[in-house]
């Protein structure tokens, strides 16, 4: 959308439509055809997220996250402790078959300006490369557009970490630059890549997502017809 003139000649933004401020994301279980994502409790996920991060020998796809690897459980339910209670960052639990394989959250929800981040993504080694955790986004991404009404939707990580910015990409994030020394974590610096989706963009997403999860795009082996 172009930016208009005012009566000074100088260039602003367009009038927001909007209604702001956004409504708050809430605990609530969101269904796919794939999983299903659902708040995360300890009490029912923890002994299964234990066991599907496990699955991980290399300890690997902790390397990017702030917090992990756990080598006790104990110290890995404590940590889930702290993750149910957090309102923001907002945890939900990806439950497949009846198990609990992954979680994402919800964070720097700002309801005023209707800009909202996906993170603390840790998907284990059976959610990877599957519908279900393209799923997954789906689910967050239309809750935040369709029901709360967000306007902007945020996708940040190390400028490092090349397979998550590839995978934003893939489900239709823009990049939009690196802050450099933004944060620090395990001892060590952090240039942060920034990506997001715009409400003007979700629809055509949207459509394209719907299309790619369709069941007949995929083979008796679980593998894609046509790539998303």
């Amino acid at each position: 959308m172009a930016d208009i003139i005012n009566d000074l000649g100088q260039p602003i933004g367009w009038p927001v439509t909007t209604t702001l401020p956004c409504k708050r994301p809430q605990h609530t279980t969101l269904l796919g055809q794939y999983c299903a994502l659902v708040p995360l409790n300890v009490a029912a996920h923890g002994d299964d997220l234990w066991k599907a991060f496990s699955k991980d020998k290399s300890g690997a796809n902790w390397t990017y996250l702030p917090i992990g690897p756990f080598e006790q459980k104990a110290d890995f339910i404590t940590f889930l402790q702290s993750a149910e209670a957090s309102p923001d960052p907002l945890y939900y639990s990806v439950i497949k078959e009846g198990r609990a394989i992954g979680h994402a959250t919800f964070l720097r929800i700002d309801e005023k300006q209707g800009v909202i981040e996906v993170g603390f993504i840790h998907f284990s080694p059976l959610m990877q490369r599957s519908p279900t955790s393209t799923e997954a986004m789906y689910l967050m991404m239309s809750y935040v557009f369709d029901t709360l009404g967000y306007r902007r939707y945020e996708w940040k990580c190390d400028a490092l970490n090349a397979p998550s910015i590839r995978a934003a990409k893939r489900l239709g994030f823009s990049f939009e630059g690196i802050f450099r020394q933004a944060t620090t974590y395990k001892g060590r610096n952090r240039d942060t890549a920034w990506l997001s989706i715009l409400d003007s963009e979700w629809p055509a997403q949207k459509a394209r997502f719907e299309r790619w999860l369709k069941p007949t795009n995929f083979d008796t082996e679980g593998r894609q017809q046509t790539s998303l």
